[in-house]
């Protein structure tokens, strides 16, 4: 078995409050091949914060320890900032949910994405100037010099959404982390960015976590899939077996899909159960990635 670009084992973050210590994340553990590996669950079930710990971006007083986190075989667990900097966005990219909150609003689009470039992969405003635009056309914007030259709130949802992927992708990383990338898009743009995202990704032979709470999506999208459930995984399948799922959380939130082929007159509401929160982990990976 060839050796995964990221190996994460139990994984846990923890920040402390009033009642006591609380574990936002506890004991996840997966690793990452060339592949697209989606991460699915409700609002707090720690999705986005295990990509945020990966990438070092949980602060004080929050914790993060884990008996492994590698990337290629090196430890990237609490790494010292300056050696962090370095990764992120270097090695590891992540792609926010929302551009109007990601992008700079004084700073042209142009400029931003060379300034990711340059950050990570050094050379003159020349060499970054025409990295920004190749990167521009490899997202399919139609008129990148227009673009360029462009601010922030002077694109669409969908453009907002490819200029990230573009600045991202800009330093050539390891590994995309993309956090609800299209939840604040229309179905046509959606399927058009996914579509980008995916030939990206496989031409340039990377790692994805797609983190998503829209089951179809990822199983229409992604290899295999990870379905957290307070902070812990409590199953893993191949992405096209998603709706023979096992787990009763994971058949819960399926049932609760509304589908065209057979109508109900009401949903179920998803019931949940104390024991699932320590429950034995489902797989149909025995074995590794």
């Amino acid at each position: 078995m060839t050796e995964p670009l990221l190996d994460v084992q139990n994984l846990r973050v923890t920040f402390p409050s009033r009642q006591g210590d609380f574990e936002a994340v506890r004991g996840v553990s997966f690793q990452l091949g060339r592949e697209r590996l989606g991460v699915v669950g409700e609002s707090g079930s720690g999705k986005s914060m295990t990509g945020r710990a990966i990438l070092g971006l949980v602060r004080p007083p929050g914790r993060v320890t884990a008996d492994r986190m590698t990337l290629d075989g090196r430890s990237i667990l609490n790494l010292p900032e300056r050696q962090m900097r370095a990764i992120r966005g270097g090695r590891i990219s992540m792609v926010m949910q929302d551009p109007k909150f990601s992008l700079n609003p004084v700073m042209t689009v142009g400029r931003q994405i060379m300034e990711a470039y340059r950050l990570h992969a050094g050379g003159d405003r020349n060499a970054a100037r025409d990295k920004a635009m190749e990167m521009l056309r490899a997202v399919q914007i139609r008129d990148p010099e227009r673009v360029f030259d462009a601010y922030p709130h002077e694109v669409s949802g969908g453009m907002g959404q490819r200029i990230m992927i573009a600045m991202m992708l800009a330093p050539d990383p390891e590994i995309l982390i993309a956090d609800e990338p299209t939840s604040a898009l229309d179905v046509s743009v959606r399927t058009e960015v996914l579509r980008i995202m995916d030939r990206l990704v496989r031409d340039r032979g990377m790692g994805l976590i797609f983190i998503s709470h829209d089951l179809n999506l990822v199983a229409q999208f992604c290899d295999r899939v990870l379905i957290m459930y307070a902070g812990r995984i409590v199953e893993t399948l191949p992405a096209d077996q998603l709706h023979a799922a096992k787990h009763p959380y994971t058949r819960g939130l399926l049932n609760s899909l509304p589908r065209l082929d057979e109508p109900v007159d009401r949903l179920p509401v998803l019931v949940r159960d104390d024991d699932w929160r320590d429950a034995p982990l489902v797989t149909e990976f025995p074995g590794g990635l």
